[in-house]
């Protein structure tokens, strides 16, 4: 929910408002927009409107209006408008013409906050006080019963902005939708954030609510009378369901009253409650709190200078030198009385404000600001008290850590206090404290959590309009926050009515009840680590019918099958009877299995013959047939007659018997004779032989004869059988199959004559399966498919082709089209870039439709890259351009195979491609170029997709090298004298300018360089002095010329090498006297090539030859050593340093130096004997401890006497000095008992007891065992 302080930005300067019309007038609605050429959409009911007769539409600059004429009842409703991201509802009221009620002027209208929703008109009528009284959304809702068609959120009229004058009263309303409701909604108030008004009710505030049963709207209202200047600020009104909630924010302006005449001393000494907002009285309570004079102070300024309020509001320093100076549990009340919203900010910002803090004395290291951790992982809190025997207590949020198993762990090491959180979760994000007495410090914990990563991604599904639909996600977090997107926009709380959200542990799913057409597109999960993508194709609901059923003739007693096939096997219907419906009973069924709908008749009878129809439901499709009934007539002869075939086929030649394969063929032909004839069935083969033949030329040739065999069906069992009764023979097929498929020829014979007549059976199937597409013509997101017809139609034309396609990785196969394609190829399009696909195709005749065809190979859909960027000329030579640019922006899922690179003349079409392939750079050379030819250039990039498109050079190169005056670009630390030490590597690099290549020539001292340790090397654009090791002898002046022709331009450069210094010279003793000793010596010869620093003195005892530095950093040659041993022998030496180090060697004395013994005999004085004896006493006593089990501890005293007394300790009256888990210390004076590892049965009285010859004392303490929980 935006905080009230900080309102999103709007895509509209001025919104459409709620208007009512007269039935037969137009409505007109404007709205402007915050900039020119921003895309409107017009929606009613969720739909967008398009210009037409009813609507118009117009545009003109940032000015939006649209025009619904010719109002009637149906365009009354909820409609919106939508520029961006931004959209504002309002409604259209229609009222009859006789019932129209005038339309009052119009009124000023609180200012728009633009982050409120909701757009509704906001009527303003005189009430109380004489302000104005705005009702909210619910005073311009119409009384009557019809709520919007399209309630935004749960909210039918959400509450407005508002304006009222002190002491004056206003009402805020709110209405909810009930129609939809089990129980009654919750509502509740806010001032601010957190004030909750249902707290605040009283004299100044009531809460209302009721519900109109005709309407089914729950009305809420928050009433505010004799309002006061602290009552202004942000408001907010929630309203929560089972499993919606919605949320509005409103503001309210009290302006301060005008005039002395409105002034009322005695209610400017009322008091107000400690919450600050409003006085709240309790049935048989007077008012308390506490005095408030801040009103009567404003309202004595009006008496002199009447102004608005609004643009004079309290000094903001006030305020806060208020909060600064205030406790924290104030800040809430303060908030409250000046109005201020954001709590969150205004404590940032005090604990941003520079504030006097007193130095703790209860902590030495305090916790840090904030700490940081990943879920999972453990943090620990540390401080360090001023007191190691001060006891602490951890808060989190408030609520003291209890220890409890091994979440929470209390460590105590000394004056150190940590607090370890093991396993950290979401719930352990916290303010956490450490209080020691009165003193505390806080810190802050978040918890980072690890991206949440897509495990099982979301499958492309293809639904019909209406079909339910479900996408499911596996991520890699149980409970982890999705986000759910459709064409790359964020699904919101406002689309819960069409969207439902399930999460399922780490399973989260986005279904759809009833999709439209509208819901296609590409749906997208969105997590912290990743996304995953699939396309939602939705078709119109269409019902294809595979087989039709077909008119029967059937003789008396037989049975009768009407059979079809649609294309969708959850499909029912109903048959008809000449257009009743057909009732089944004992003689006639009707069959459902799969796609194919039955309707059998046994024992079909006169009264049967009629038209049958198939009607599916839901479809506007009819599928008809007729039965006919066919007599067999026979007539009495008493005599002998001949045989005879009863067939309905005039002209003895029947119509061709057409039956699907694997079903049952059944052939009744009715027969009569006497005597009873003889029946044969026979089936023709036809076979083709190759004969010799005679053309007109006499030449012999071949050609083909067709031979006629019959085969003789008798069998009476098996798939094919023949059964023969008096009057009736039947040939049965079952499961007929291609081999069935030919001319029958049935024969009766008796004594009297024969008949024959002949059959024709076709057996017809469905497609054999074609072969696998061949995919070409692959772009961005679509490819062509083409495909060859299968080898065998099945015996019925082929009607079209159905293609279908799938995600390699996947198992679901989405159809592409529900019309039959007619062609043998097809462009596939809506891909995603980079997914790998597959094809595949059915062919459909009248029978059905065939397998599907093997898999194409898989493909990938990719886009060539965009074309380069930034493509400049670098250089250019007589015969040669340097060119560079930069990757194209948009590389596509085939990723980046090279550039390209062509040339061609100025005002010429014919590109050269300047080098063989492709080059992975993104910079070239081309070479061979015609001299002072102007040229164009084009770049393009390549991938597996083709070549983007190109850039081109702006303007055309001219091949002509350009004279550039020859310039060096001496660095800055060239400039000044270039100090290397001897064997470190030297390394000049000098850039240049100039062209054509200018000439580089090195000198020193005048002379040109020679020998192998220097070597230089020279480029076209710097030149470079290299030595590898540097040594005395290259220190001097270089010099560089650089020349192009007779010009030239030159740099000096300053090289010193620097060693170490050599030792000094001819050291020696000039004098010796007492304590002390002369040297004197003179500077080294070598100076190591620069300037000295100074010497150090050193000086070794004879004895133990250790030396010891006496004075460094010296620049005298002479100096004094003082404070030297009489009767012991000295050496001494001397080393020089400079600016790289002292010298390897040193100057030392050659003989020993002797500090003679003066003859001087010692006295010892005499002192008086003294009794330093004293009796034990401790100068710091034993302290009470409460230590943690399991870790060492200690017991510390001091204490002082002559002599050294005998220490022991004891516990509980026990002695404690032989249990080897006790150990005593003692160190001048300091005693220490040490426990190690304590348990619950250490704790007791601990006595340390000193005694010597002068007397005994003792101390003693208590010591705490605390056992962690």
């Amino acid at each position: 929910m935006p905080e009230p302080g900080k309102k999103p930005v709007s895509a509209f300067s001025k919104k459409p408002r709620s208007v009512e019309a007269v039935t037969g007038s137009p409505a007109v609605f404007e709205a402007e927009t915050e900039r020119a050429g921003v895309k409107v959409r017009w929606q009613r009911a969720g739909r967008d409107i398009s210009a037409s007769n009813k609507y118009g539409l117009a545009a003109e600059g940032t000015r939006h209006t649209l025009t619904v004429r010719d109002v009637g009842s149906a365009d009354q409703g909820s409609y919106a408008v939508i520029a961006g991201s931004s959209k504002v509802k309002f409604d259209l009221k229609v009222l009859e013409a006789g019932k129209a009620e005038p339309v009052p002027g119009p009124a000023p209208a609180p200012a728009e906050a633009p982050g409120a929703p909701g757009e509704a008109l906001a009527s303003a009528t005189e009430v109380e006080g004489g302000s104005p009284r705005p009702e909210g959304s619910s005073s311009a809702a119409p009384d009557g019963p019809s709520v919007p068609d399209d309630p935004i959120g749960l909210f039918v009229m959400r509450p407005q902005d508002g304006e009222v004058t002190a002491g004056g009263s206003i009402t805020f309303s709110a209405r909810v939708a009930g129609a939809s409701l089990l129980k009654p909604p919750v509502v509740k108030w806010f001032k601010g954030k957190w004030v909750d008004l249902s707290s605040k009710v009283g004299q100044h505030l009531q809460l209302h609510d009721s519900y109109d049963r005709t309407s089914k709207v729950y009305l809420f209202e928050l009433h505010i009378t004799d309002a006061q200047a602290t009552f202004a600020g942000g408001y907010r009104c929630e309203v929560s369901t089972k499993d919606k909630f919605d949320s509005c924010n409103f503001n309210l302006t009290v302006h301060e009253a005008i005039g002395p005449g409105d002034v009322d001393l005695r209610s400017a000494f009322r008091r107000t409650s400690l919450a600050g907002g409003g006085r709240r009285i309790s049935d048989g309570h007077e008012d308390a709190g506490t005095l408030d004079f801040s009103s009567l102070l404003r309202k004595s300024s009006s008496f002199r200078t009447p102004r608005d309020s609004r643009l004079e509001a309290p000094a903001e320093e006030d305020v806060w030198e208020i909060l600064r100076q205030a406790p924290p549990s104030e800040y809430e009340r303060i908030a409250f009385q000046h109005g201020i919203t954001d709590l969150r900010g205004m404590l940032k910002r005090l604990k941003g404000m520079k504030r006097e803090e007193k130095k703790s004395t209860a902590f030495q290291k305090k916790l840090q600001p904030a700490y940081q951790v990943s879920k999972g992982h453990k943090i620990r809190l540390t401080v360090e008290l001023a007191d190691p025997d001060a006891e602490v207590k951890w808060l989190k949020n408030g609520q003291e850590i209890q220890m409890s198993g091994s979440k929470y762990i209390f460590e105590s090491v000394g004056a150190k206090r940590t607090l370890t959180i093991n396993q950290c979760s979401l719930a352990d994000d916290a303010a956490y404290q450490c209080v020691v007495g009165s003193e505390k410090c806080s810190t802050e914990l978040f918890v980072k959590e690890p991206p949440v990563l897509i495990t099982c991604p979301l499958e492309d599904q293809l639904v019909m309009v209406g079909q339910r639909v479900e996408f499911e996600c596996e991520v890699s977090e149980e409970g982890a926050q999705v986000k759910w997107l459709k064409d790359g926009v964020e699904l919101t709380r406002e689309e819960t009515f069409k969207y439902r959200f399930k999460k399922d542990g780490q399973r989260h799913h986005l279904i759809i009840n009833e999709a439209t057409l509208e819901d296609a597109g590409h749906y997208a999960l969105r997590t912290s680590g990743g996304q995953a993508l699939a396309e939602l194709i939705v078709q119109e609901k269409k019902l294809e019918v595979y087989q039709s059923i077909a008119d029967l003739t059937v003789g008396s007693k037989d049975q009768a099958v009407f059979k079809c096939e649609v294309s969708d096997e959850n499909v029912r219907g109903v048959w008809l009877k000449n257009g009743k419906e057909l009732v089944p009973d004992s003689r006639i069924k009707v069959s459902h299995i799969g796609r194919v709908h039955r309707l059998t008749i046994d024992d079909v009878t006169p009264a049967d013959e009629a038209d049958y129809s198939f009607v599916p439901q839901g479809f506007a499709c009819n599928l008809s047939a007729k039965l006919h009934f066919m007599e067999v007539k026979i007539d009495f002869v008493p005599r002998q007659e001949p045989p005879k075939i009863h067939l309905d086929c005039p002209g003895r030649v029947p119509d061709t018997i057409v039956v699907v394969a694997g079903n049952k063929l059944r052939l009744d032909v009715p027969i009569s004779g006497d005597p009873a004839p003889t029946v044969i069935w026979q089936k023709t083969i036809t076979k083709r032989n190759k004969v010799p033949a005679l053309d007109a030329s006499g030449d012999t040739g071949a050609s083909d004869e067709w031979v006629f065999d019959k085969k003789l069906l008798c069998e009476t069992e098996g798939r094919v059988r023949v059964e023969t009764t008096k009057d009736r023979s039947i040939f049965t097929v079952e499961g007929a199959e291609k081999e069935d498929e030919g001319v029958y020829v049935v024969t009766v014979q008796n004594p009297v004559g024969e008949d024959q007549v002949n059959l024709t059976v076709k057996v017809i199937d469905v497609p054999d399966a074609p072969a696998a597409p061949n995919i070409s013509n692959v772009g961005e997101d679509s490819c062509t498919v083409r495909w060859e017809p299968p080898a065998y139609d099945g015996g019925q034309p082929v009607l079209g082709y159905i293609l279908e396609r799938k995600k390699k990785k996947s198992y679901r196969w989405m159809r592409l089209n529900f019309d039959l394609l007619r062609e043998l190829s097809h462009e596939a399009r809506s891909m995603i870039e980079g997914v790998v696909y597959e094809m595949r195709v059915y062919a459909v005749n009248a029978v059905g439709m065939s397998r599907p065809s093997p898999a194409s190979q898989p493909f990938m859909p990719v886009g060539p890259p965009s074309e380069p960027s930034h493509l400049a000329v670098e250089d250019v030579s007589d015969t040669t351009v340097s060119l560079k640019w930069r990757p194209p922006e948009r590389m596509g899922a085939g990723g980046l195979d090279g550039y390209s690179v062509e040339y061609c003349q100025d005002g010429c079409s014919e590109w050269v491609a300047a080098l063989q392939g492709l080059t992975e750079h993104t910079s070239l050379l081309v070479k061979d170029l015609p001299t002072g030819a102007r040229l164009l250039f084009r770049v393009r990039a390549h991938n597996v997709a083709g070549p983007g498109a190109p850039v081109t050079t702006t303007e055309p190169v001219t091949v002509q090298e350009i004279l550039q005056r020859p310039r060096l670009q001496l660095p800055r630390h060239l400039r000044q004298t270039i100090q290397k030490k001897v064997g470190e590597p030297v390394n000049l690099l000098i850039p240049f300018q100039g062209k054509p290549r200018p000439q580089v020539t090195w000198t020193k001292e005048g002379q040109p360089l020679a020998g192998e340790e220097v070597s230089i090397r020279n480029s076209p654009t710097d030149t470079i002095l290299f030595i590898r090791a540097a040594c005395l002898a290259h220190s001097g002046t270089y010099r560089v010329t650089l020349r192009i022709e007779s010009m030239e331009d030159k740099a000096e450069l300053v090289l010193q090498v620097v060693d170490k210094p050599g030792p000094p010279q001819d050291i020696r003793i000039t004098e010796t006297w007492g304590f002390n000793v002369a040297l004197e010596w003179k500077p080294p010869q070598d100076n190591g090539n620069t300037e000295l620093w100074g010497y150090t003195v050193q000086k070794a005892d004879k004895k133990s030859m250790e030396w010891f530095t006496v004075v460094e950093h010296y620049r005298p040659t002479h100096c004094v050593v003082s404070e030297l041993i009489i009767g012991n022998g000295y050496y001494f030496r001397v080393f020089s340093h400079n600016m790289v180090g002292p010298s390897d060697r040193a100057a030392t004395t050659k003989e020993p130096v002797f500090i003679p013994r003066p003859g001087i005999t010692y006295e010892p004085p005499n002192y008086k004997a003294l009794d330093f004896s004293e009796a034990p006493s401790f100068t710091r006593p034993l302290v009470n401890r409460s230590v943690i089990a399991g870790y060492n501890a200690t017991l510390c005293c001091a204490v002082r006497g002559s002599p050294k007394p005998k220490i022991s300790w004891f516990k509980n009256g026990l002695d404690l000095g032989k249990d080897a888990r006790f150990r005593m210390f003692s160190k001048q004076g300091v005693l220490t008992l040490e426990i190690r590892k304590p348990c619950p049965f250490d704790g007791g009285v601990y006595v340390c007891r000193a005694t010597n010859l002068q007397g005994e004392a003792q101390c003693e303490c208590r010591l705490e065992v605390r056992v962690p929980q």
